[in-house]
């Protein structure tokens, strides 16, 4: 369990680094930049490693019928990612659909594992989301949209399919049911 807890804290550091430290993260320049990619690569391993090694232990057992809900939630969650990855006119007033997406990939995943290293990951995910929303709505409170690209909206969806579909697919070759079951 220690090395998730530290996959968590580290991917924390990484990505408030700029924001609560901007000074140190100015004068490191442009190398900062790889250094927080890999305190980032760092953090995914750390977590990954720490998740496959830390025991179970139940904390409740969701129901079945939630896998549906999470299969949703996750279609949700990728498309919010493909459409802003496409400026799709469907997220044109939304500030932070990334992080929206992620929240909602956390909560998705909590819904379907009732176990503690399952709440340390992505509870911790989670929580880091959701401050890291804050932390920037206060470094930036006025927000402009950004400009979208009529049309990307179908794309945005196409995308979602095939990532989704791909997705399921890595989760089951993992020994993971995304199906149920």
């Amino acid at each position: 369990m220690t090395l998730l807890v530290l996959g968590v804290a580290l991917w924390w550091v990484a990505h408030l680094f700029k924001r609560l430290a901007p000074g140190p993260r100015v004068r490191l320049g442009d190398p900062g930049k790889g250094l927080v990619a890999l305190a980032l690569v760092g953090a995914v391993v750390l977590m990954v490693l720490g998740f496959r090694a830390a025991g179970f232990v139940e904390l409740w057992y969701p129901p079945g019928w939630l896998v549906h809900v999470n299969n949703l939630l996750m279609m949700l969650s990728v498309f919010l990612f493909a459409a802003d990855g496409m400026r799709a006119p469907v997220i044109g007033r939304m500030r932070h659909p990334q992080l929206i997406g992620f929240k909602t990939w956390a909560v998705a995943h909590l819904l379907v594992n009732g176990d503690l290293a399952s709440v340390v990951l992505f509870g911790g995910l989670l929580a880091w989301a959701v401050v890291e929303v804050i932390v920037i709505n206060r470094a930036q409170p006025v927000w402009t949209p950004k400009p979208v690209r009529p049309g990307a909206n179908v794309k945005a969806v196409a995308a979602t399919i095939f990532a989704v579909v791909g997705i399921m697919l890595i989760h089951n070759w993992l020994g993971v049911k995304p199906w149920g079951g």
